[in-house]
């Protein structure tokens, strides 16, 4: 697959990041809510609200991995965790803080988009992404065409999922797709920190409705006390095949960026700039 160098803007700093989403906010939720996709909470989808690709890609395309949930956990619904407010919100400010174009579907919808792994439209999203990926099960077929997708060029980046049995469960399912390739933790020396936001570490963020019933704590309830980690399966050249964000729900940061203004300010910006810095180290690596 083809990669492309996006010509960017750099900010350095948390608060300037935060000073250009809140000027930034306003103009975004009332297109938004014109269109009728408004910033209250939506429903948990069990099927994609659009199906295939974009037909017109001349941009970043965000592509969600839809599964079969096989085992439960206190948080997140599976493949629909944070859909689609996340997806968009993320387009959206990814054209406005970086100068990289999007796809945007004929109605004007950013172009995300919900596939499998045994897709063969897979193959059109150097990018995907996946919620909750210590419940998924994936099929041989699926197995064997996320395999393939990603000794090709493909990029993965699976988020929120917490605990030690989410992790194991998550462990043994993507051992089956790359067996010969381990899991290492990527830490704060490691490019993709600095790659366009300077990150001083993976931050820890919860889901909003976690954050309300616990009174503010990072921890998701249901879960015993962890440590956020960045964890990736790279190949031997270095190129990241799997990003893993562990004990940390950063696409509720995207998702959420309108609901409260404290979580706005806390958790916001930090989930943009790990977000940025991973769809920048997919595309030019």
């Amino acid at each position: 697959m083809r990669r492309s160098r996006f010509p960017l803007l750099r900010f350095r700093s948390r608060s300037a990041l935060a000073g250009v989403l809140l000027a930034a906010t306003s103009l975004v939720a009332t297109a938004l809510v014109a269109q009728g996709r408004g910033w209250g909470r939506e429903g948990r989808y069990l099927e994609p609200i659009r199906t295939g690709l974009p037909e017109h890609r001349s941009g970043f395309m965000f592509c969600r991995l839809q599964y079969d949930r096989v085992i439960g956990f206190p948080s997140g619904f599976g493949w629909g965790t944070d859909y689609p407010r996340s997806d968009r919100n993320f387009m959206t400010r990814l054209s406005q803080l970086t100068s990289a174009r999007v796809t945007h579907w004929n109605d004007g919808d950013v172009g995300h988009a919900v596939v499998r792994a045994s897709d063969p439209d897979l193959f059109q999203c150097p990018f995907l992404f996946a919620s909750d990926p210590g419940t998924a099960g994936f099929s041989d077929a699926e197995v064997a065409g996320l395999r393939t997708w990603l000794l090709k060029g493909g990029f993965l980046w699976v988020d929120d999922f917490w605990g030690e049995p989410a992790w194991q469960h998550w462990a043994g399912e993507i051992g089956r797709v790359l067996p010969e390739h381990r899991i290492q933790d990527l830490t704060p020396g490691h490019p993709l920190y600095s790659v366009f936001y300077a990150l001083p570490k993976v931050p820890q963020i919860p889901s909003i409705q976690s954050w309300y019933d616990t009174g503010g704590r990072t921890q998701e309830r249901g879960f015993e006390p962890g440590e956020p980690h960045l964890r990736a399966i790279l190949d031997e050249r270095g190129r990241i095949l799997v990003l893993m964000t562990h004990n940390t729900d950063i696409a509720d940061g995207w998702e959420r960026e309108q609901d409260n203004e404290d979580f706005f300010y806390r958790f916001t910006a930090q989930a943009y700039g790990v977000g940025i810095n991973a769809v920048v180290w997919a595309m030019s690596h």
